[in-house]
């Protein structure tokens, strides 16, 4: 067949930019709107007079959904492996409407007692399957569909669909906020995000439908490519054990800091900083949009110095700067001083949020690619960045809440070591024809120093 002209390249890139983006931004969204609206649901499923134990169970619930994010990662890797990344990302989104449709139906503790927490908690299960498996298919379909020297850019767009998302969810607590009374709230107007997170889905189901296979999976999987009938299996992935573990240790420290800097910041600058609900939303949507805006210039920044610089800065910031910006943030009491703590935290994770997707599909090969990305980092997710709020208000609650501090710290700690021994990824070839065409250019260098003595001579 021949080759596609460059506008057609272009335009496949950019759909796959957007459909990859999109469905991320949906599924995100109703993965973080259930943490955003926890302070007005809380007491509807779990009665009682202590706010913060209410907050605990429903973060429990929160940290019980990282848990199905490696048995995601494990079936959905498996499948984008040996179907492909468009098939996977199709059914994750599925799946995440599903989900979102439970939450918004569920019944209060008044309604059923406490079948609407075992409703609660199976929703929130199912999303954590549909998470771990859009993590590794957006993040291996973004990478994947990338030119060679833009995949830091392209895979930057993952984390800014994901705070896109985010940033939707808040948005709509904040309209909310502002035409709603909180008994409004508290009684029924918490599921109006959630009815909205099953239709956008829909959306995002058609978009998807659309979507192009990569070429590097194509030619893993199409005539002429390698019958290989471990492709995506456990086997296949225990061959690369040490990639594995690269993904676990990695993704521990960003995984810990960004949770703390966007799911838990609104809670800790109510509860700990004493600021009104309404105000702690509107600092975390302002840093977010910042936030956003940042990824895709470091990811075109990774793809011209390379992807450990900016690794190694993020996770050295965040070992020094955890305890001071998150003591300052506990006695910023108003709008200003909050949102620049909270853009300085975030600026020191960018430089793991922007790269992390690239660095992680760039480790293996298309074979085992979204296995590889999927089940190691939904395992440091589950006991890591799941559990952060979780951890974080068990130490409030007990009287030590800078002990917490010291937590993030010491799991960024782990992270820069590994960011210091591990080589860089920029350059890793993902597909054949990137391998031949470096070796057509290091063939084009060696006739190029054979003939220059030649020419000198003459």
């Amino acid at each position: 067949m021949p080759a596609p002209r460059p506008e057609e390249l272009r335009a496949k890139r950019r759909l796959a930019l957007v459909g990859g983006s999109l469905g991320n931004l949906v599924e995100w969204y109703d993965w973080f709107v259930y943490a955003s609206f926890a302070i007005y649901f809380a007491d509807s499923f779990f009665p009682g007079d202590n706010p913060t134990t209410q907050l605990m169970n429903t973060a429990g619930i929160f940290a019980v959904g990282f848990l199905m994010r490696p048995v995601g990662g494990w079936v959905l890797g498996r499948a984008a492996d040996r179907r492909g990344r468009k098939s996977a990302l199709t059914l994750t989104v599925t799946m995440m409407s599903v989900a979102a449709l439970l939450i918004a139906v569920a019944p209060t503790y008044g309604q059923a007692g406490y079948f609407g927490a075992v409703v609660l908690l199976l929703a929130r299960l199912l999303q954590g399957m549909s998470i771990g498996g859009e993590y590794a298919a957006s993040a291996t379909y973004l990478t994947e569909a990338s030119a060679r020297n833009r995949r830091g850019l392209g895979s930057s767009f993952q984390y800014v669909s994901m705070t896109c998302g985010q940033l939707l969810g808040l948005g709509i607590l904040i309209t909310m906020q502002r035409t709603m009374t909180t008994a409004q709230l508290e009684s029924w107007g918490w599921r109006i995000p959630f009815v909205l997170g099953a239709l956008f889905a829909l959306v995002v189901f058609w978009l998807r439908r659309r979507l192009t296979e990569t070429d590097a999976f194509t030619e893993e999987t199409g005539e002429g490519g390698p019958d290989d009938s471990t492709r995506g299996t456990l086997k296949a992935l225990w061959q690369h054990r040490r990639q594995a573990g690269l993904v676990m240790a990695l993704t521990l420290g960003g995984t810990v800091a960004y949770y703390t800097y966007t799911t838990y910041l609104t809670k800790y600058l109510i509860s700990s900083a004493g600021m009104a609900k309404s105000t702690a939303t509107l600092v975390s949507f302002t840093a977010l949009i910042v936030f956003a805006v940042l990824q895709p210039f470091a990811g075109m920044l990774s793809d011209r110095i390379g992807r450990r610089p900016l690794l190694i800065t993020f996770a050295l910031g965040c070992t020094v700067g955890t305890y001071p910006i998150m003591t300052a943030l506990g006695s910023a009491s108003s709008y200003w001083p909050a949102v620049g703590l909270s853009l300085l935290a975030l600026v020191i994770v960018t430089g793991y949020t922007s790269i992390n997707a690239a660095v992680k599909a760039e480790l293996f090969p298309t074979r085992v690619r979204a296995l590889g990305v999927a089940l190691p980092y939904a395992i440091a997710n589950a006991l890591f960045g799941g559990t952060a709020e979780y951890v974080a208000l068990w130490f409030k609650n007990s009287g030590h809440e800078t002990m917490f501090f010291w937590y993030v710290s010491g799991c960024a700690t782990i992270s820069l070591i590994t960011y210091l021994l591990m080589p860089d990824t920029r350059d890793a070839k993902l597909t054949r024809a990137e391998s031949e065409t470096e070796a057509d250019a290091d063939r084009g260098r060696d006739r190029d120093a054979v003939a220059a003595p030649v020419e000198a001579v003459r």
